[in-house]
């Protein structure tokens, strides 16, 4: 079975594969400092309570955190006798390889959801992830990552307001029952979610003005749902597309292992 890890700013996420779907799926904080060790107890202890009997034998890995890598690779070599797959990394290869500058470091689960959004929904796409930052991943006719825009996250704006005005309490991100707020609260959930209807949808406007073939948009992330309720400008909303990107890389890079060298 393959274990696949996505590790966000704020959370990291590990899923079972058996081959034909995912088994379970759990979430737990981002943390650098924890160890394999501990990875392992917690996993171990889900894995038990939710009777999931689970041979890993495959792992792979993305991370927007490079100081959590570590760990995680030790999990795997330590606990599951196995060599995870890193996406980003040299070894690891896409099925297209992203046309950006010369240079340029492409965040790994910008490369993941591209493979999956390719897969499921063909080109001349726009992926909107709703997470700590909000990325619009633009992909081509032909399912290369080509560039795209990071935004901050929802969230994060809502914890900058808190933390900038003295008078400002923290508030959670809700669609609100009128754009008007008639409290406190109501004005900075109305600001914060139509504000970023207006964001996404202003710039997959703009996007679409440079791109030469019409875009399809789907949006994927925690907070997709939400947002997808204050606009009809989304094809399709994912709440697994990084998790079906990770699989489909693994199982792209096992396929060229294994395929033969025609150089020889």
């Amino acid at each position: 079975m393959l274990l696949a890890i996505d590790c966000g700013n704020t959370n990291t996420v590990f899923s079972i594969w058996d081959g034909a779907k995912f088994r379970a799926t759990w979430r737990i904080s981002t943390d650098h400092k924890r160890t394999a060790d501990e990875y392992f107890v917690w996993l171990s202890s889900l894995m038990a309570l939710t009777k999931v009997e689970a041979h890993v034998t495959e792992a792979i890995i993305s991370s927007t955190v490079p100081r959590v890598v570590f760990n995680l690779r030790v999990l795997c070599n330590r606990y599951f006798d196995c060599r995870p797959l890193v996406v980003g990394k040299p070894e690891c290869r896409l099925p297209v390889p992203p046309r950006v500058d010369q240079g340029t470091t492409v965040g790994p689960d910008r490369l993941v959801n591209t493979v999956a959004g390719f897969h499921r929904h063909g080109g001349n796409l726009i992926v909107v992830d709703f997470g700590t930052a909000t990325t619009f991943d633009v992909v081509d006719d032909d399912g290369a990552y080509v560039g795209g825009v990071i935004a901050p996250g929802a969230n994060l704006s809502l914890e900058a307001l808190h933390m900038a005005a003295a008078a400002l309490p923290h508030v959670d991100v809700a669609r609100p029952m009128r754009a008007i707020g008639t409290n406190t609260v109501a004005c900075m959930q109305s600001g914060v979610y139509w504000g970023y209807i207006g964001l996404v949808e202003g710039i997959v406007r703009e996007v679409r003005k440079e791109r030469p073939a019409p875009m399809k948009v789907i949006a994927t992330g925690g907070l997709a749902p939400l947002f997808a309720q204050g606009t009809e400008l989304f094809d399709a909303v994912e709440d697994d597309l990084t998790m079906h990107g990770l699989v489909l890389i693994q199982s792209f890079n096992k396929e060229s292992a294994d395929a033969p060298d025609e150089t020889r």
